[in-house]
């Protein structure tokens, strides 16, 4: 049997006015305006990533334990909002509470008027989030203007900005 016509304006009307009730939802806004948090793993970070600290801190970096992120860009900023440094890594891996472990690491410190200061280069390095000091025991190269030095290991704190290179090290000015 065909549905009368009446049944069928019926249905319309209650198909309309459900999908207006659903409407905030789906257009990814709650009924207050507000917009829902993503859901999935891209908008998930555990309370235990981020450190209480300021928002330009090296501490602060949103990378759940366990997780790997990728080409990964942290800008380290100092107390007036001045750019000191910027971490460019391949790969990034959270270890545990303390500890981030990189992959393909590149440091570039910056001048207080914003012109490079050194350059550090690593295949891969441990950083403390305590301590604020980058370790990594393979071979490491420091370059600045005037001169370039490699070394087997290499310790850099990341607030003195003065590091330790030990094994075997080679310095070359450059003039």
């Amino acid at each position: 049997m065909l549905p009368s016509r009446s049944w069928a304006a019926g249905g319309c009307g209650a198909i309309s006015f459900f999908l207006f009730l659903l409407f905030p939802w789906v257009a990814n806004v709650s009924v207050y305006g507000q917009k829902n948090k993503p859901r999935g793993r891209r908008g998930s970070v555990s309370p235990s990533a981020t450190a209480s600290a300021t928002p330009g801190d090296l501490t602060n970096i949103p990378l759940p334990i366990g997780h790997e992120a990728r080409g990964l860009v942290l800008p380290d900023f100092d107390l007036e909002g001045h750019l000191r440094g910027k971490f460019m890594a391949a790969n990034a891996r959270r270890t545990d509470q303390e500890h981030i472990l990189f992959g393909d690491l590149k440091i570039i410190t910056f001048t207080d008027d914003n012109q490079t200061d050194l350059e550090v280069n690593l295949r891969t390095a441990t950083f403390n989030l305590q301590t604020k000091i980058l370790s990594s025991q393979e071979r490491s190269r420091v370059e600045r203007a005037d001169f370039n030095v490699e070394g087997d290991s290499l310790d850099f704190d990341t607030e003195k900005r003065t590091g330790h290179m030990s094994g075997h090290v080679d310095r070359k000015s450059v003039v």
